[in-house]
């Protein structure tokens, strides 16, 4: 999961150089409301509107749980509003629904939590749909990313063969749960030495930590890495081929009554055109989905 820079990229560059490290990954003590103004011209379904569940429909407002860390697919924009793809994806949610969206910014690991305990109706953060995330909600799949690693221009690294290096993940990511603990199991199993994980709170910081040399490489989902490669001047560079790749998932409450409306909500957005144009607007089409699936990490 994540990397944010708030700012255009010669900002961040001269923010990286003078202080070396950015923080944005500080949480909001309150929630912060949409502001898409129906950006893509949505219509709202009465139908999909009539069968939402009560708590919504009186609240006239979905809450969601967001880690604004994970530029291009959300971020804060320079005023500090949540900004990117994921974050026009649920703008157009709420348009469809005819409702509003209060975003509740938290950190990662906080906003699962947050939905089983009944804060927020759904989450939006790029998470990845897996087993074992299923068993504490269920997901409504909407987009399919891959794993990118990145490391300094001109440091070849292949993460197939990353024995012994250091490597920058966020925190209580798939990279950081599943993904980088396998590949250093698989070194350890041949006696080489276990990769050195340096897990950081928002994504922003195992980027910089990459660019600054702390680390020898980063793990992130695919959209994220190649937009910090694009944002850091020529400083970063892929390394290896995208692999892994796998469902995003809205997470919502177990057996909630919203995770089937929230599914047709998409589907009806991908059918309309809108989701198609916020895809290609923020240049990730290549991971776009037809057909919205819902829990597909169980489905194999």
């Amino acid at each position: 999961m994540r990397t944010r820079y708030a700012a255009p990229a010669l900002l961040a560059i001269a923010a990286l150089a003078l202080t070396g490290c950015v923080d944005n990954s500080t949480p909001s003590s309150s929630n912060s409301p949409s502001t898409s103004g129906n950006a893509y011209g949505v219509t709202k379904d009465a139908t999909l509107a009539a069968s939402l569940p009560s708590k919504i429909k009186s609240a006239g407002a979905i809450t969601v749980g967001m880690d604004d860390t994970y530029a291009p697919n959300e971020y804060k924009d320079d005023n500090g509003n949540p900004a990117g793809w994921e974050v026009d994806l649920t703008n157009a949610i709420g348009d469809k629904l005819g409702v509003k969206i209060n975003y509740a910014i938290a950190k990662f690991d906080n906003i699962i939590p947050s939905i089983t305990g009944g804060k927020d109706d759904m989450g939006m953060s790029s998470f990845t749909d897996t087993v074992e995330r299923e068993k504490q909600v269920d997901f409504v799949n909407y987009y399919s990313a891959g794993i990118q690693w990145a490391s300094a221009k001109g440091k070849t690294v292949d993460p197939d063969n990353a024995c012994g290096l250091k490597v920058a993940v966020q925190s209580t990511t798939f990279e950081d749960t599943d993904e980088v603990p396998a590949k250093s199991k698989a070194c350890t199993d041949k006696g080489k030495p276990a990769i050195q994980v340096f897990r950081f709170d928002a994504q922003d910081q195992a980027t910089n930590a990459v660019v600054l040399g702390q680390v020898d490489a980063m793990s992130a989902d695919s959209p994220v890495t190649l937009y910090a490669i694009s944002q850091t001047g020529g400083k970063l560079q892929t390394a290896g081929n995208t692999f892994d790749v796998a469902p995003y998932g809205i997470p919502v409450a177990k057996g909630s009554d919203f995770g089937p409306v929230l599914q047709k909500t998409v589907q009806a957005l991908i059918e309309d055109g809108t989701y198609g144009k916020i895809l290609d607007k923020w240049g990730v089409a290549d991971g776009g989905v037809k057909t919205v699936d819902f829990n597909a990490a169980s489905k194999g």
